[in-house]
Formats: C-alpha cells, sequence, structure tokens
C-alpha cells in the first residue's frame, strides 16, 4: 500500500531538518556575556592577587567561575531565544559536550592539584583545559570560537613558562581581556 502524502512529506521534513543541524552552527554564543564575564575575569584576577592565601586565592577564582558560569547561560539562553535557536538541540548538545569534557577535567585536577599544594600550576592548567573545551565546543560554532580557545590554550603554554606569581596576570589576560575582546567581536559580527 502507498504511502500516504502527508505521512512521507512529514518523514522528508525530518530528514532535511537532521541534515540542517549537522551542517549548521550553534550560533547561540554571546558576544555580550562573554564580555561580561571577561569584566568577571578581570576583576577575579585583581581580587586574587591581593588575597593573603592560597585557599582565598582559590575561593575567588572558583566564586568568579561560578558568576561567569550564570552569566554565560543566562545570556546564552537570551540570544538562543531571540534568534529562534533551541538550546536542547543537537547543535548545542555537541557544544555543551566538547566544553564540558575538558571543564570537568579542570574540576578533578584542581582538586588534586590543591590537595598536593601545587597552586602555581593552576592558572596554566585552567587556561589549557578550559581552551581545549572552547575549541572542542567551538567546533560546531562560528570558528572565532575556536580562535578564542586557541589563544586561551596559547596562554595557558606562556603560563607555564613564566614564574608562578604572574598567573593572575595569565588568568585575567585570558579570562578577562580574551574574552572582552573576542564577546565584543562575536556581538558585532554574530549578534548579542
Amino acid at each position: 500500500m502507498p504511502t500516504p502524502i502527508q505521512a512521507r512529506a512529514e518523514e522528508d521534513l525530518r530528514v532535511i531538518r537532521r541534515a540542517m543541524e549537522r551542517s549548521g552552527t550553534f550560533t547561540a554564543v554571546p558576544g555580550y556575556g562573554g564580555a561580561a564575564m571577561g569584566v568577571v575575569g578581570v576583576s577575579a584576577a585583581i581580587a586574587g592577587s591581593l588575597q593573603p592565601t592560597a585557599e582565598r586565592w582559590l575561593a575567588t577564582w572558583l566564586i568568579a567561575a561560578a558568576i561567569a558560569f550564570a552569566i554565560e547561560v543566562g545570556a546564552m539562553r537570551r540570544k538562543a531565544a531571540h534568534a529562534g535557536v533551541p538550546l536542547s538541540g543537537s547543535l548545542a548538545q555537541r557544544f555543551a559536550l566538547g566544553l564540558s569534557a575538558p571543564l570537568a577535567a579542570g574540576v578533578a585536577l584542581t582538586a588534586a592539584l590543591r590537595s598536593a599544594g601545587h597552586w602555581s600550576l593552576m592558572p596554566s592548567m585552567w587556561l589549557l583545559l578550559y581552551g581545549a573545551g572552547v575549541v572542542t565546543g567551538g567546533i560546531v560554532s562560528v570558528p572565532t570560537v575556536q580562535v578564542m580557545g586557541l589563544c586561551l590554550m596559547a596562554l595557558g603554554l606562556a603560563a607555564m613558562a613564566t614564574p608562578p606569581e604572574w598567573g593572575n596576570l595569565w588568568l585575567g589576560v585570558g579570562f578577562g581581556l580574551v574574552h572582552i575582546g573576542f564577546g565584543l567581536y562575536i556581538a558585532r559580527k554574530h549578534g548579542g
């Protein structure tokens, strides 16, 4: 018995929609949200440099990370809603998976480095892993996102090659200035 035309048309639309999702880019990366995250990063670098103990330095950066994460999620939701892009689609899921795996490794390594008292390794490790996450998540986004990730990784390597006292400087440049610069560029070229 022949397939009714409506059922065939619905199936064709599903196939086309899946193909478009696979070939498209995740455009809900918020530029202004990234710039706001950068302001948090610069603030954390300043506040972190003023902390009297390593534990308080770490607490400063973890609080900043939580604030930046909340800003990014909120900004991403706003941009996605404005653009009519679902955050539950396959591109958003691949972006989140690419970003979250290196971040989860960073959480585990931060705990291990803290336990071992290797505070000076944290800035380079954070920049390298966050940069790797941005690169891998950025595979499904606009190319600018991957370039940003590579810049963060380069800063992580620079942090390894310089005195430990420079850690806050590298973190401020990476989580601060890089986010501000790329965030404003993304906002201008790719919307909000």
